[in-house]
């Protein structure tokens, strides 16, 4: 038969004809060096022999070679955290032609470097093929981290000229805006004294620097119009 060219760890059928019995050598990865038509499936570049015999008992030789292309290298970026709802960049090289899955959280399964946004831990698996055809894979772990559970309080109502304690929890660092008649934006419990109905955004940042908001109303009631005079 014709030279063959396989990728490493593939097989190909052999197939001699012209005789009735055949002999296969080398027999290395070989699934029967006794039959017209083995399997083989060799780690590097191999010239086969079959030697045929016909039914007078001559025998002729013939040999065909199996060509190997080794895999391709692949690399891929490090395992990686994210907080929940932020990307990470995955990065594949080695080949021509990408594919990662699942496919569930990325930018676009079929480029080298998708963004992915996973829902929860997750692990991607390229598959990378080369200039010849040949395949193989590697895999990359993106985990997740939950977002701190911010609370920034219950809504509140206060009178006119007066101030509240706002408290935030659920995070180690906070920010608050806006930051108009607040005695420092950058504390869990600033005091309020805002002249108009306002709504506070707090951003609270945990230990592994993800974020999360909420939000607290502070309702300004107007001062009853009092009048006040002489009696007649």
């Amino acid at each position: 038969g014709a030279d063959e060219t396989i990728c490493d760890t593939d097989s190909v059928q052999l197939n001699a004809t012209g005789a009735v019995t055949y002999v296969w050598t080398p027999i290395t990865d070989l699934s029967d060096p006794n039959i017209a038509d083995p399997f083989a499936s060799p780690s590097t570049t191999t010239m086969y022999y079959v030697t045929g015999t016909d039914g007078n008992g001559c025998v002729n030789i013939d040999s065909m070679t199996v060509n190997v292309n080794s895999l391709p290298t692949v690399t891929v970026s490090n395992d990686t955290t994210v907080c929940l709802g932020d990307s990470a960049q995955l990065n594949a090289s080695g080949g021509t032609i990408y594919s990662w899955t699942p496919t569930t959280g990325l930018s676009d399964p079929n480029i080298a470097d998708p963004m992915a946004s996973p829902a929860g831990n997750t692990t991607y698996t390229v598959h990378v093929i080369d200039a010849a055809g040949c395949e193989d894979s590697a895999t990359v772990t993106v985990s997740t981290f939950a977002l701190p559970v911010v609370v920034a309080g219950p809504d509140t109502a206060i009178c006119e000229n007066e101030c509240v304690n706002l408290l935030a929890t659920g995070a180690l660092t906070y920010v608050w805006d806006p930051i108009t008649g607040l005695s420092d934006p950058n504390i869990a419990n600033p005091q309020a004294c805002p002249t108009t109905t306002t709504q506070y955004i707090v951003t609270g940042t945990d230990a592994n620097t993800c974020t999360n908001t909420d939000t607290v109303d502070v309702v300004i009631n107007a001062l009853p119009p009092v009048e006040a005079g002489a009696d007649e």
